[in-house]
């Protein structure tokens, strides 16, 4: 009967899982990014990565033209606010303008996402919040971070213009978001730039950058990463003209008794939490397991260097994790008998419970009563993994790979950054519209909720279409890549056509895939649990 109980009440709770309050969960715990430099690549491609966690964030990419601009041109710049939860279908955002500033003469071609990802000369922007000290927040400030993504996209073509110009932009114009990590590669390099605001009633930022060594891979969970910070050695750090006095002023740093430490000047909660800490641990482990790392750190280094050559196998696998198989696995609690009477995990436990039902179950590192959660989790609106690649021309080199919902129940589709239109259904944001198979989000979301119903039993079913699916379209890149690289030679309208057709053409086959194999996972399963 207790056995029993349990399932009934498992089932019941994923059964909810499209209905709960997106913030209950989502507060503090949005979006990891991964970097990997040139030469810890396979392929030699240097990347960043990004899942949009928010719970809130638009669910669509458009691509945003380049465009010239008269002389005097201004450009409005916009906030996003936290929508009434009345104000849509489903809990979003709305854009207010903040301010004006004048235009630059030419703007690139960027992938527009709720995070701008990429532009049209292979520079690449990861993203993930960390908060910081409350009382840096300053709302003065114009610019807040999806406007700083696409200011930098707009304007710039390598990591450390991107930084300058940011510096600059919010120097002049103010920051007026929380604690933000933005994760900025290009062809040859990739950085971490982390933001904070200047303080109640000011204009301006602190921020330090940190470069990745090539050889070496990144990530950040949520939580200020870089500490220690060298600004003689200008190859691998820049940093705000006030970085250091912003924190004496405040009795946050004592240069005369310590040595200055940016997470725990401006951050240090963040650097407290296990539900950044062990997602850092995770990564590492995954990729560098010889380090055997401790999952109970404080800290761990900046970058290590994997075991093996990162592959792009490997970054979707690294973001599929949820601790399977480890003792921090949530579903581990939650168990029935096998058929030989032994303790098995129920195939209606699924990794992406709420804290209420963590608690219910007892489980082992339930998220807000011991500060546990997944790499992947249900409430991601997208995920990138961004290649750039010095060996290949820019129209070709650019590529975002992108996935919609929960990566652990999706697929990563190649999307080119200089292709010259999408599909509609991925131009349409369904948080928009609400359940709507014309926008390409609901078609992930309804598979990856009717997964979660028998997750141990369904999400194999997924696996064994997404997996080899997922491999086909790696395996294609050579040839795509190599015939659109010829056609560049003679027509670069021609080569775009190609990479356009391409790309729209396995964004719509996977879609329909994803409506086909949730139909299909439902009939299979046919309700009786």
């Amino acid at each position: 009967m207790k056995k029993i109980l349990t399932l009934t009440l498992s089932l019941l709770s994923c059964a909810l899982f499209a209905q709960t309050s997106w913030e209950d969960e989502t507060n503090k715990m949005e979006c990891t990014t991964i970097t990997v430099g040139k030469k810890a690549s396979a392929d030699g491609s240097v990347m960043t990565s990004h899942t949009d966690d928010s719970g809130r964030s638009r669910t669509n990419m458009l691509v945003a033209k380049a465009e010239d601009h008269a002389k005097g041109e201004t450009m409005t710049l916009y906030k996003r606010k936290a929508a009434p939860a009345n104000a849509a279908p489903m809990p979003s955002y709305t854009y207010e303008p903040t301010g004006q500033i004048p235009q630059v003469a030419h703007t690139y071609q960027y992938l527009n996402t709720a995070y701008p990802c990429m532009n049209e000369h292979q520079l690449a922007i990861g993203e993930s919040t960390f908060g910081g000290r409350a009382e840096l927040k300053s709302d003065l400030g114009l610019i807040d971070c999806p406007m700083l993504c696409a200011l930098m996209l707009q304007r710039c073509t390598t990591a450390r213009e991107a930084i300058r110009t940011a510096g600059e932009l919010l120097k002049e114009y103010g920051w007026n978001d929380g604690g933000e990590c933005l994760t900025i590669a290009d062809k040859n390099e990739v950085w971490h730039l982390e933001i904070v605001g200047p303080g109640k009633g000011k204009v301006g930022a602190v921020w330090a950058a940190q470069r990745v060594p090539d050889d070496h891979i990144a990530v950040n969970a949520n939580a200020s990463t870089i500490r220690e910070i060298d600004l003689k050695n200008k190859d691998f750090f820049m940093a705000s003209d006030n970085v250091y006095s912003v924190a004496e002023e405040n009795g946050w740093y004592d240069k005369k008794k310590e040595t200055f430490r940016f997470a725990y000047a401006y951050a240090p909660d963040s650097r407290m939490s296990l539900a950044c800490r062990r997602r850092e641990w995770r990564v590492f482990d995954l990729l560098a397991p010889s380090l055997k790392l401790d999952p109970n750190a404080e800290n761990y280094p900046f970058s290590v260097k994997p075991d093996s050559l990162v592959t792009l196998s490997d970054m979707v696998r690294v973001f599929k994790d949820y601790y399977e198989g480890t003792e921090y696995d949530m579903r581990k609690n939650i168990t029935v008998a096998d058929n030989n009477g032994k303790s098995v995990i129920s195939p209606l436990a699924n990794p992406f419970m709420k804290s209420d039902e963590l608690k219910l179950h007892k489980v082992n590192g339930g998220w807000h009563a011991h500060g546990e959660r997944n790499i992947a989790v249900w409430f991601t609106v997208y995920a990138t993994i961004l290649q750039c690649r010095a060996d290949l021309p820019d129209e070709v080199g650019a590529l975002c790979w992108f996935a919609l919902d929960n990566v652990a129940s999706s697929i990563y589709v190649p999307i080119y950054a200089n292709v010259t239109e999408l599909p509609v259904e991925y131009q349409t944001c369904g948080r928009e519209t609400g359940f709507s198979r014309n926008a390409a989000w609901w078609g992930f979301n309804r598979l990856g909720t009717i997964a979660c119903q028998r997750w141990g039993d369904m999400h194999p079913v997924i696996d064994a279409v997404w997996n080899p699916m997922q491999q086909d379209f790696f395996n294609q890149q050579k040839e795509i890549e190599s015939k659109a690289t010829e056609m560049l030679k003679k027509s670069p309208e021609e080569a775009k056509a190609f990479l356009t057709n391409y790309t729209n053409t396995q964004c719509i086959n996977t879609l329909n895939k994803a409506w086909e194999l949730g139909d299909f996972i439902w009939t299979k399963f046919d309700g009786r649990w």
